[in-house]
């Protein structure tokens, strides 16, 4: 169980923790005892991104009304001089780096879910290209130093899903599957010192802007079940953030290098939970759903789901059975081994 003060002592930024599972994180290692920059475009008197309103002002005051020490500092990390200016004052002033989370995002108005590959509108690829992809590639090239001069820290990309399978829009998938492979790419390189990359996914997050589409707060979140079932099986950014804090506490973390991490299951495995005292298991519930749909004749959303579903773990030998399953209920019986349910 995590515990007031496993990290004092340790030095943590995270790039991205304006909001969303950024902020659950922060917050997180903040109330674990690091010290952590928070870093993001959001704040006062500064525009926001995604029309929202929280900045990294207000992640520094959670820290901080929680006992915990934190500094606000705005940051493009799309831009390499702003990073290289911030890496190099994380040195002067504290001398070390033991955690470097990179949760920057900022691109939902960028993704529209609805065009397919052939449709997409090119004029906005670069740019969202290097809000999500780059900015991470600049902020692990210049922080990274730190971690390796000293041989120890964790360095840990927040992805989304840790299936194999596809996201479900090109432009997405392309990116959260990148990180993930960016994390793996590092922890090979790193494999010789005792410095750790990996990547944690959380399940269905709570975010802000989650809780306001459902009119509930964190408090209530439970009276939003009845909107949407799926919702039973949420969690809170902080679930995410309290995976991050054990994984930098875990003397052993160089053991889980190179692997994307669930929040969920590192909660079971290391035996913490969500702020409401209980641990989501959204991909059994999912699973589970969808069985039972694809049992039946599908209606429009009964495709969505079984195909969206399918699309996740075609490529998960542990779920062969139940891809098999959608595959007939899609009528994709026929599909050839690189999109067929792969075999064990």
């Amino acid at each position: 169980m995590i515990t007031e003060g496993r990290l004092a002592g340790r030095v943590a930024v995270v790039a991205g923790a304006t909001r969303g599972a950024g902020r659950g994180i922060a917050r997180a290692l903040g109330e674990a005892g690091a010290l952590v920059y928070c870093t993001g475009r959001s704040a006062v008197g500064h525009p926001r991104g995604m029309d929202r309103p929280e900045t990294i002002d207000e992640t520094v005051q959670l820290i901080e009304q929680a006992g915990g020490r934190a500094v606000a500092v705005r940051a493009d990390h799309t831009r390499e001089e702003e990073v290289a200016s911030l890496a190099a004052r994380v040195r002067n002033e504290t001398g070390r780096l033991d955690v470097l989370v990179n949760s920057i995002w900022g691109a939902d108005p960028m993704v529209n879910w609805a065009q397919r590959f052939w449709e997409i509108d090119l004029a906005g690829v670069r740019a969202y290209l290097d809000q999500t992809l780059v900015s991470h590639i600049i902020t692990n090239r210049h922080f990274a130093p730190l971690m390796v001069e000293a041989d120890s820290g964790l360095i840990v990309e927040v992805i989304d899903g840790h299936f194999a399978g596809y996201r479900g829009q090109i432009l997405y998938d392309l990116v959260k599957s990148s990180l993930a492979r960016l994390a793996y790419g590092m922890a090979m390189e790193l494999a010789h010192t005792r410095v750790t990359a990996l990547s944690v996914a959380p399940g269905f997050l709570r975010s802000e802007a989650v809780l306001d589409h459902f009119a509930v707060r964190e408090d209530n979140w439970r009276d939003a079940v009845a909107k949407d079932s799926f919702f039973a099986e949420s969690e809170s950014p902080r679930l995410a953030g309290r995976a991050v804090a054990a994984l930098a506490a875990d003397p052993d973390v160089g053991r889980k290098a190179g692997l994307i991490h669930f929040a969920s299951d590192l909660a079971r495995e290391y035996g913490f939970t969500d702020v409401d005292g209980g641990v989501p298991d959204f991909p059994r519930m999912f699973d589970a759903k969808v069985k039972e749909i694809a049992s039946a004749p599908l209606d429009d959303e009964g495709r969505f789901l079984v195909w969206a579903r399918y699309c996740q773990i075609h490529q998960d030998p542990s779920r062969r059975a139940l891809a098999l399953l959608l595959a007939k209920a899609l009528g994709l019986e026929g599909l050839g081994p690189g999109l067929a349910p792969v075999r064990s």
